[in-house]
């Protein structure tokens, strides 16, 4: 960390509002931003931007940049509340807005590809109402479509994102607190279930850990305390943003409701008791992933070989604040 920072930042556009109404706001462009990121991104369709719409965006801007697979994300309130990733743009779209489409209404998407016809299509059907969506381009049919269904949506062209492994590890995350500026890194670790420890359960086959290591990305970017549950590359459940970790588990069961059977756990921070795996576990999970390290693992150890869950060990902590 320097001794001394200084922000080079240019005032790029105001804002409708801040966080609320009567909070005056704008957009300032670092010096040198690259393309591929928010500071770039130009606005084809809508009305302004606010301030709550960029933070929503860098959220699921963020998310879909871990993947090189085509990926959709949706965020509400700076948590990614459906995520998914599949052999195509319409399928993760439909995947990301299924895992839970009551939050999704209002919401903000990121894709991870050039929005087509066919994806287009698929985002418009139905009842939905969306904010904003942000994709590298629209084809000018699809923009055209998706104009037409909302009025007011903004459509944001982000040009070509980033590969997860050409992201910018020397890119500091700045949060303002009263009279100072909190400064790190970002945790752009890379992660990687060959490096985590099977410490429970049966040994995990090569799906098992691509839906863990999916969870584990989905949690990373939930707002800590965070347990999210992942079945079929999409986000059904996620409990985030509270004091407890039961409380994180009981949410993110209720969101999932049926599908938490055979579904994959991805938990932010180690379990300091066994309350919230045992909840986990008699909703019929099948795998839970997290970091380890509570003087207590041993209980979350014996609760997954007692029911047969495969608990996996990462190593690593993903508190979000």
């Amino acid at each position: 960390m320097p001794d001394a920072l200084i922000l080079p930042f240019k005032k790029a556009y105001g804002l409708r509002y801040g966080e609320n109404p009567h909070q005056s706001a704008a957009f300032y462009r670092e010096r040198g931003a690259k393309d591929g990121t928010l500071a770039q991104a130009k606005q084809l369709h809508g009305i302004p931007l606010s301030f709550v719409n960029l933070f929503d965006l860098d959220g699921a801007w963020n998310l879909v940049c871990e993947f090189e697979a085509p990926a959709a994300c949706i965020v509400k309130h700076a948590t990614p509340c459906g995520y998914a990733t599949a052999g195509d743009l319409p399928t993760a779209f439909k995947n990301a807005f299924a895992g839970d489409p009551l939050a999704a209404f209002g919401g903000i998407v990121a894709l991870n590809r050039p929005v087509d016809l066919a994806t287009a299509k698929k985002i418009v059907e139905g009842q939905k109402f969306l904010e904003v969506i942000l994709a590298p381009g629209f084809e000018e049919s699809a923009a055209a479509l998706l104009g037409e269904r909302w009025q007011n949506v903004r459509l944001l062209e982000v040009g070509e994102l980033p590969l997860p492994d050409n992201r910018d590890n020397a890119e500091m995350d700045f949060k303002r607190v009263a009279g100072g500026l909190l400064v790190q890194e970002r945790d752009l670790a890379p992660i990687d279930p060959a490096q985590w420890q099977h410490a429970a359960g049966p040994a995990p086959a090569e799906d098992d850990l691509r839906q863990l290591a999916l969870a584990t990305i989905a949690v990373k970017h939930l707002k800590s305390n965070a347990v999210c549950l992942v079945r079929g590359a999409m986000l059904v459940g996620a409990g985030a943003g509270q004091m407890d970790r039961v409380a994180s588990c009981r949410i993110a069961l209720d969101k999932a409701g049926d599908r938490a059977q055979g579904a994959y756990v991805g938990s932010d921070a180690f379990f300091p008791f066994r309350d919230g795996p045992d909840l986990l576990i008699a909703a019929g999970v099948k795998a839970i992933a997290q970091p380890g390290g509570s003087k207590r693992d041993q209980d979350t150890i014996d609760a997954c070989n007692e029911s047969g869950v495969t608990l996996m060990l990462t190593g690593m902590r993903h508190f979000r604040h």
